[in-house]
């Protein structure tokens, strides 16, 4: 009796029980059995006051809980979770996920972290992190992590005594691979493909472990010519690290800090949190597969609202529907704009400076109404069609109630009008049948237009207005931005996928106009990964 109380009193103290948890269908209100590993170590205050690392499951996971961490005896429990939770969509897991728990909430200051070692399953050489699932917001939040790549584990700190965790990659967010050097602003700087301008990056030599601090300034290099390249250091850098006639290092990034955004990427929800859906502050949004209008992902996608300058799609199609030859040269009459100013001041109107009777081709007119947003050359357009202003207005209302889009409602055609209406479900089905055009899907996504007018020779340069397209991270095919003070700032893009599909993302309602491009992007991302 003695021996087995001796015995008992040390599984108390030092050892630990590993059995399946099992949840019945019936109790889960689940169709399938849940079934959890648990790991449970009873610690108490000699352990405790020696400091203790508890490891569980073959070593995936150990709580580093050093003197002072605990004050008085708790048993630790980890369960080996096989639950389903909601992912992050931006990331990949890649390990296990784990329930942590101090049974003597008690014993635990938790103005005290300590250090987690948590091994992966998959490894790879993208950004890791590790992140604990926040129950009540329905999200992961990040916790500092330091990777450890050729450990195959990474190192957290965090002060909760209890919290799911799991490891989590950023897909093409490189952190191993190679770094090369250039001459520029000297010192401790570096230019990254991934991390922001202003971000705080330690990047180590693989071969000698030496490291050097640097801040990004700048962008680069392009991982489509260099797919294997991390960073480029800048030569006095590269110098703290490796020799200039090495050419290329081996080399480890960790991340010290990341600078704030201000357009999306894959490391977006770093600073916050991460869930399973786009977090999106517009008034409405869609994401569209344009293959069978099935609806990837929405908010308020029936609210009927102004769409400013997405109007100029429908204006160019039914134009387009006249059969124009397009390299006949007209002349530009300036009570062309005097429509635009029922509507707005003349300094509020964007458009072609041009001066009456000046003469251009109707090519011309038309990419300037698409690629600048030009509102007086849209007016061009309606009066050298064979239709006259109200049969042209009238055309524009009924071809698209003829697509299917109820809602949508024109008064002008150039969406200066606030009564110009449209719901972004309504405009995903526009953009459909407008840019099956090819000179629409062209014009809304050629970087910029460069003529000389016929009589005058005078030179322009139009300038598309959305910066997604000037990106190379998408194949965009279709775009148009619009904005009023009444509607916010709009946009539509169109972007292809691997699968030779499209989808369709139509935004409305934006405070500013990177809160547009931004938020349109992250839904881009989103449709590309649910498609």
């Amino acid at each position: 009796m003695v021996m087995k109380k001796k015995f008992l009193q040390y599984l108390l103290i030092t050892s630990f029980i590993i059995f399946p948890f099992c949840v019945s269908a019936e109790e889960a209100g689940l169709t399938a059995v849940l079934e959890n590993s648990l790991y449970s170590i009873n610690l108490d205050k000699a352990t405790i006051a020696k400091g203790y690392t508890v490891s569980g499951f073959g070593d995936k996971l150990k709580l580093s809980l050093v003197p002072g961490i605990l004050s008085e005896d708790t048993r630790v429990e980890i369960l080996d979770l096989r639950e389903e939770l909601p992912l992050p969509w931006q990331m990949n897991m890649i390990s296990d996920v784990f329930q942590f728990e101090f049974m003597n909430k008690a014993a635990y200051d938790n103005h005290k972290p300590f250090y987690i070692q948590f091994a992966y399953n998959e490894v790879n050489n993208f950004h890791k992190q590790v992140f604990f699932y926040d129950k009540n917001f329905g999200s992961w939040r990040p916790l500092p992590t330091t990777d450890f790549p050729k450990e195959k584990f990474v190192r957290s700190l965090i002060h909760l005594p209890y919290a799911r965790i799991a490891v989590f990659a950023y897909p093409n967010v490189l952190t191993v691979g190679k770094a090369s050097w250039y001459a520029h602003k000297a010192g401790d700087f570096a230019a990254s493909p991934d991390f922001p301008i202003g971000s705080k990056l330690r990047v180590y030599n693989q071969a000698n472990n030496k490291f050097v601090d640097v801040v990004v300034n700048d962008f680069g290099p392009d991982r489509k010519l260099f797919p294997d390249r991390v960073v480029d250091l800048e030569k006095n850098a590269f110098l703290k690290i490796g020799s200039l006639s090495e050419g290329t290092l081996n080399v480890r990034v960790e991340p010290l800090s990341i600078a704030t955004l201000k357009s999306v990427s894959a490391l977006s929800n770093n600073e916050t949190s991460a869930s399973d859906a786009p977090q999106i502050k517009l008034k409405s949004a869609l994401i569209m597969d344009e293959t069978d209008n099935k609806i990837i992902w929405e908010k308020n996608s029936s609210e009927t609202l102004p769409l400013a300058s997405l109007t100029k799609l429908i204006a160019v199609k039914v134009f387009l529907d006249t059969k124009p030859t397009l390299d006949n040269v007209v002349a530009y009459s300036v009570a062309d704009e005097e429509y635009n100013y029922q509507h707005v001041n003349k300094w509020e109107s964007a458009r072609l400076r041009i001066s009456d009777g000046e003469t251009l081709t109707i090519n011309d007119l038309i990419y300037s109404s698409l690629v600048g947003s030009a509102n007086n050359t849209i007016e061009s357009l309606v009066r050298i069609s064979p239709l006259n202003r109200d049969e042209f207005i009238a055309k524009m209302n009924s071809v698209v109630k003829e697509w299917g889009a109820s809602t949508t409602h024109f008064i002008e055609p150039t969406g200066l009008a606030p009564e110009n209406v449209s719901s972004v479900h309504d405009y995903a089905i526009i953009t459909k049948e407008v840019l099956k055009h090819p000179i629409i899907a062209k014009a809304s996504t050629i970087g910029q237009y460069e003529f000389t007018t016929v009589n005058k020779k005078i030179y322009h340069k139009i300038v598309n207005t959305n910066q997604i397209i000037k990106s190379d991270k998408y194949t965009v095919n279709g775009s148009k931005t619009g904005y009023l003070n009444e509607s916010g700032y709009c946009l539509m893009t169109r972007v292809g996928t691997k699968q030779n599909k499209n989808i369709i993302v139509v935004t409305f309602g934006a405070e500013t106009r990177d809160q547009s491009f931004s938020e349109t992007e992250k839904l881009i991302q989103y449709g590309l990964i649910k498609l």
